[in-house]
């Protein structure tokens, strides 16, 4: 069986790939897979890395309105598409999968010219233009948010690294907490703010420092690996306060912690409740609204708080965040509802459809 994944740009849209070609892996280790994406995306460092064949197309980002840059889409398109057909003849491809984004869209029209069975996969609530044309072109759609709307959409959750997915926090907690030089007795405030960091959320929470380290409260701060903390931070016995460029092993960042201050997208949301870790979700303040869509079911069961970007200032930090840390009733009681949300095997419930969509077209054809 030969898959290829289209899932490239951004995380959001690499991780659940990737997380679903474990899976595949897992179901059957003689499954071929191929990824396609372009130079310009995460891809080219994060698909090699797990150990894949990364297959290029040209980019073909598509403009969100009617503007002159549309003109020049079709040539380009039509040059994407044959790439992407391209590979897939290549490959022998049985099946495409795609998770949405620009590279998305030409594997998806590559894949009808080719008469390949097509998966899609939606992790957002209001999917993007690449996913809305997919679901026209295929029965099997499957979606990451339970309120997602497309054609023949059957709800099935964001494939999760097992990394992250199979993590017992709570046994791994001191361990993850000395790992990273932290008390293994104190409550544990994680801020990050995706792959690069988010400066609204970086100046907040370090002007907050004092306050936290006043209530008892040690933090493990991933500024981005373009920002600098220019802050003084309290120094001497007491809470720590550790900031870090970039952290790649969350799987550990999670287990260390009690709770979370970040955004909220799709793949956030999805691996906070994975590991029943409750958060202060700060949506991102750009874009079409999807990120307060993402964290709005989770806050309504009890999982997590929201604030406003413009909201989000120290002194909200100390009278709004401060008092719920130093309630660890209420703390374990809003983790139980995080884990109570939470669809930690997605990634095996996506391959195995994938599978027998493959068999049946197999048996059909």
């Amino acid at each position: 069986m030969r898959v290829v994944l289209a899932g490239g740009g951004t995380a959001g849209h690499i991780e659940p790939a990737l997380a679903l070609a474990d899976a595949l892996r897992r179901e059957d280790p003689g499954i071929g897979i191929t990824c396609l994406g372009t130079e310009r995306g995460l891809e080219t460092r994060l698909v090699p890395a797990r150990g894949y064949e990364l297959a290029l197309i040209p980019a073909v980002p598509l403009p969100r309105a009617i503007t002159p840059r549309l003109l020049a889409v079709p040539g380009r398109l039509a040059g994407a598409i044959n790439a992407a057909a391209g590979v897939l003849d290549r490959v022998e491809a049985d099946v495409l999968v795609g998770f949405g984004g620009y590279v998305a869209t030409p594997a998806y029209l590559g894949a009808r010219r080719r008469h390949v069975p097509l998966v899609v996969h939606e992790a957002n609530p209001r999917p993007g233009l690449a996913n809305r044309l997919g679901a026209r072109l295929t029965d099997h759609v499957f979606t990451g948010h339970p309120d997602a709307v497309l054609p023949h959409a059957e709800y099935i959750g964001i494939p999760l690294r097992r990394e992250i997915a199979g993590i017992d926090r709570l046994s791994m907690g001191d361990k993850a907490r000395a790992y990273f030089g932290l008390d293994t007795d104190r409550p544990t405030l994680l801020v990050f703010g995706g792959s690069q960091g988010a400066r609204s959320l970086n100046r907040a929470l370090l002007g907050a420092a004092p306050y936290l380290r006043q209530a008892g409260v040690q933090v493990l701060h991933v500024v981005g690996p373009k920002n600098t903390v220019e802050e003084p931070l309290p120094t001497g016995r007491g809470p720590q306060y550790v900031t870090l460029p970039y952290i790649d092993r969350m799987d550990l960042a999670y287990a260390a912690a009690d709770f979370a201050v970040c955004r909220a997208g799709a793949m956030t949301c999805a691996e906070l409740t994975a590991v029943g870790l409750p958060a202060a979700y700060v949506p991102l303040p750009h874009g079409n609204g999807e990120q307060k869509l993402n964290a709005m079911p989770i806050v309504q069961a009890g999982a997590g708080l929201m604030v406003d970007d413009a909201d989000l200032t120290p002194d909200w930090v100390r009278d709004e965040l401060v008092p719920v840390l130093a309630d660890l009733e209420r703390v374990a009681a809003m983790s139980d509802a995080a884990a109570r949300m939470s669809r930690r095997d997605a990634d095996v419930a996506l391959a195995r459809r994938v599978i027998e969509i493959v068999r049946a077209g197999r048996a059909g054809g």
